[in-house]
Order: C-alpha cells, then structure tokens, then sequence
C-alpha cells in the first residue's frame, strides 16, 4: 500500500505536472498518523499552501486548502480522516481548473495511489483502445474525410467527436483513468505521434527508441531508460510512421521497409517496420535542440574549453578543412552545425544530407537533400550526385553532412580545387583511423586509385580532424583536434593540438573527469596568420596549459 504520492515532471510520478519550472520529483504528499503532509523536493518553482511557500514539510492538509505549483493548483481531499480512519488510505488529490490558457493538471484518485504503475498504464492502454476504436467507428459512420482537412481542422473536428464519443458511451470510466488526459492521448494516437508527442516536448528527453509498440526507451542526460508511455498496438506505430514520411514524399512498406525522414523541428528519424523488424515497427528519433545551439553552449556542457573553441572559431574562419569524427551518438552532427555557424556572412554555403539536419543561419545558402528511389526503383538522387552538382553552383564553401561512401572522393576534390573551409563528418573511434576510414570511403567510388595516391589527396585536402567522444556516463567531449601535416614515406602524419585526458569516472553522477590541455604544438596555418600580421593569441597553445 502506497504511503507517498510523488508530484512532478517524470512519468515514475503519480501526479505529472508539465512545464520548464517543474523539476522531474518536485514534491510529494505524504500519509502520516495525523493526515496527509506535503514535502517540498526540487525546483524551481515554490510549493505554496494558501499562498505559503512550504520549506519542508507541510500539514496536515484539509480539503480546504489550495496548493499551488507553478500554474498548477491542486486540492488535497482526505477520503479517510483521522477521526474515522480504521486503515491506511491514500488521499485523492482533486484539481481546480486553471484558466484556459493555463496547463491542466492531472486526477489521481485513492485508488490510484494504491495501484501499481504498470497496472495503471494497463488499465490506461485498454480504455485508449477503446475509445480510439469508438472514434474511427464513428468517424466512418459520419464519412469524415480527414485527407481534405488542413491540421487546425482536422484537430478541432477529432476533438468534438472525441468529446461525443466518451460522453455518449464512456460515461462510466473508472476513478482511475484521468478523462482529459485520456482524451489527450487519445487525439494524439488519432491524428499525432500517440505516445511520442509528449516526449518529443520534453526538452530533458535527448532520443526517443521506440523497440515494440509497448517498449519505449528514452536518453536523458546521456543515460537510457524506459518510459511508461507506449503504444495500443502495432498499428498505431505504423500509423506514426505514415504520419512522419508522408508528407517528406517517402514512403514506407514491405517492398521498402526502411526509411530515413525528419520532423518539422528537425529531429532526425529512423523507422524500419516488418518483415525486416522481427518485433513490430521500430523508431529511432534524435531530437534537435528547438533553439541554435553556440559554441558558448560547448563550454556550457563542458565539451571542450575556451582556448579550443577560440581555435575552432579561427580555423572556420581562415578557411580551414574540417572533418568532424566520432562513434554513432558522439554529436558529430550537432558540432557541425556549431562550427557552420562560425563561417562569415559573406561565403556563399551549399549544405548536402542525407536527411536535412543542418540549420545554417548564412544568407547565401544553397540547401540539398538526398532522394530515395520511387516505386519503380527509379529517381535516385544520392550524396554523391548533390556534391558533384554543388560543384557546378559556385560555392565558396561545401557542408556534406556526412560522408559514408564514394561522395568522400568528390569532397576531397572540391577541398582541393577551390573549397578551401569545407566540412563533413564521418565515423571513426579516433582521428588515425579517420584517416583509414577515409581511404576506405575513396575505394567505394569505385575508381582504381593507388594508395599512394588516395592518401596524397586525403593529406593535401584535410587540415584538420576534431574526434568528439561519447563517454560511457553519457558525456560528450572534443577528445581531439588534430592537424594532418603532409605525408612522409606513404603516411599520413598527424599532429595532435589539443586533447582531452580522462583521468577517472568517480566524479558527481558518475561523470567523466579529466582535463583539456594543449599539447604544445603549434598549427602551421596560426603561423602564417601570425606571420601576415593577424592578431592571434599564441598563447592558447602553451604545452600543458589546463583549461
């Protein structure tokens, strides 16, 4: 029998309250002998009762008082006082509405408090298929044609009916299910992303991995977990897919099982659906941060420190090549997008993805998007042919957003004929074996190129690799940022600049600690700036210099 009721932002709480200010536990009632006590946890918005900011511990609480947490207001109703209480009994928590433009809070009644978490998102899962089952009935019985809709139509229509609907005949819901909140889930399985859609508004959420219609996992702060939300059914993840790839023009079926699109905020989607997924349709979302993430943000999540950034900054700028490594989910793509944004207003940018990631902030940019081949097999447009064409469309500089075949060859001939500031990504655990990738990447174009040769166009092409790591606590850190030299007796030679040394994994949380420090080595390129005048800080490079 529950004895604590938590309040907050995570879904482990019986009482979810949204918004920025609410902390994931942010407060909880409490049964004590004397009555139900409020506590004040984390946040940072006030816990007030009756306009009394609580401390601690707070009670007992009467039906009469009004709790406030942010724009939420909540009335605590003891349905077993004291006086008549013969055994221990949660208290119902009951809600006064906020105006209208204001979040509504959720219900949780005493038999909610006793019964488990995974009992209620049960129980909540087989009255959403009820009612979702009650809609399309009824939408089929009215002739609905949601196609010719526009969405603020669509949504308002699915609403009146969702409201018909669970009046007419969900008259009786158990105390257990919160009515608005399963109409909520409801409209957002009918015409959204279902269960997604809250997690794609929580900005602590980073990746959403949707396994089987009743497993998903989600990456907060670097570390996974499971959420409580999910799916009905096989369908309704299939119906979310459609919903992403339609309107992109992709399409997604057993004859094309796999499909990479985007979101309209610019998250990244993967989905891969039967009879290739063994388990039932699969999604893989990288949210995008919904503001333009700076390279102040870099210091901000201690991915480098202020001299490496300096350095960057200065390399975009003096129109260095960049390639930008790292393993998969290392945040090679969101470095890239910081590092476009340092190029000057004045060059003229073409950006070449696979599916549109980057949001570059420049006036003269060209943006191209690869393209899948239809139903007949035909109308294929890949990386490799967008960069061969960009070369045609006078850029001063080229942006791939990654390199994973023969496209590299075609990059590296654009760096060395005139695309001097160029940038790309590609996978690799460390900047040396950037290199091989590279050369790997040269031989799938499939053009019978010595090594010797392939190897003096990666050296005379690629200034510089930054290798940014994902470390096992979740952090993600600029490990390297190494200069290629030349080549010397068929090598590459490689100069390290700066370096991360990760001394132990013992610090807060569990992360990472260790220290930037420059390795001595000065660039070839600050010395001509130097040379010619510029006002650099050599300083930055003074061997061992901590950050």
């Amino acid at each position: 029998m529950h004895r604590e009721c938590g309040i907050g932002r995570g879904d482990g709480n019986l009482i979810v309250l949204q918004g920025w200010s609410i902390a994931q536990q942010h407060a909880a009632l409490k049964r004590e002998a004397n009555g139900i006590f409020i506590q004040t946890l984390s946040g940072r918005t006030a816990v007030r009762v009756n306009g009394e900011h609580v401390q601690a511990l707070h009670g007992p609480l009467s039906s009469n008082d009004q709790v406030e947490i942010g724009d939420y207001r909540l009335q605590v109703i003891d349905e077993d006082p004291p006086e008549t209480r013969s055994q221990e009994v949660p208290a119902t928590v009951a809600e006064t509405p906020p105006p209208a433009n204001e979040p509504i809070s959720e219900t949780k009644s005493a038999s909610q408090a006793l019964a488990k978490p995974d009992e209620l998102a049960v129980e909540a899962t087989v009255w959403r298929a009820r009612v979702h089952a009650a809609l399309v009935k009824q939408m089929d019985l009215r002739r609905v044609d949601v196609r010719g809709m526009s969405d603020d139509i669509l949504r308002s229509t699915t609403i009146k009916l969702i409201d018909g609907v669970m009046e007419k005949e969900f008259n009786d819901l158990p105390k257990t299910i919160n009515r608005r909140r399963l109409a909520k889930e409801v409209l957002d399985e009918a015409i959204g992303l279902g269960p997604l859609e809250d997690l794609l508004d929580d900005n602590s959420v980073t990746e959403i991995m949707v396994n089987a219609h009743d497993q998903i996992f989600i990456e907060r702060a670097g570390r996974i977990e499971q959420s409580t939300v999910n799916f009905t059914n096989d369908r309704a993840v299939l119906s979310a897919i459609e919903r992403i790839v339609t309107p992109l023009g992709r399409r997604i079926d057993e004859s094309s099982p796999m499909v990479d699109a985007r979101l309209k905020d610019g998250s990244r989607v993967n989905a891969i659906i039967p009879p290739v997924a063994l388990r039932g349709p699969s999604i893989s979302i990288r949210k995008f941060s919904k503001r333009k993430l700076e390279g102040k943000d870099l210091l901000t999540f201690g991915s480098l420190n202020p001299p490496m950034l300096e350095f960057l900054i200065m390399a975009v700028k003096e129109r260095r090549n960049i390639v930008v490594s790292g393993g998969t989910g290392s945040g090679k793509t969101t470095l890239l997008n910081i590092l476009s944004n340092f190029i000057p207003d004045d060059d003229r940018v073409v950006t070449i993805e696979d599916a549109a990631e980057l949001r570059l902030v420049q006036p003269n940019l060209v943006a191209l998007e690869a393209r899948p081949p239809n139903m007949e097999g035909k109308g294929q447009i890949t990386i490799r042919d967008l960069v061969k064409n960009a070369l045609r469309m006078r850029p001063d500089r080229i942006v791939v957003g990654e390199c994973r075949g023969g496209e590299a060859l075609d990059m590296l001939q654009a760096m060395n004929t005139g695309h001097e500031g160029s940038l790309t990504t590609a996978h690799a655990n460390n900047p040396r074996e950037t290199l091989s990738r590279l050369e790997v990447m040269v031989m799938m174009s499939g053009m019978e190129l010595p090594m010797t040769v392939v190897r003096e166009q990666i050296a005379s092409a690629v200034d510089l690799i930054v290798h940014q790591k994902r470390y096992p606590c979740g952090s993600r850190k600029v490990s390297h940022i190494s200069e290629v030299t030349g080549i010397e007796s068929g090598t590459i030679q490689l100069q390290d600049i700066f370096l991360f040394n990760a001394r132990s994994y013992g610090g807060r949380d569990g992360k990472v600690v260790g220290d930037f420090r420059a390795t001595g080595a000065v660039p070839e390129f600050y010395e001509m700036l130097a040379e010619r005048g510029v006002n650099v800080d050599l300083s930055i490079f003074r061997t061992g210099a901590p950050g």
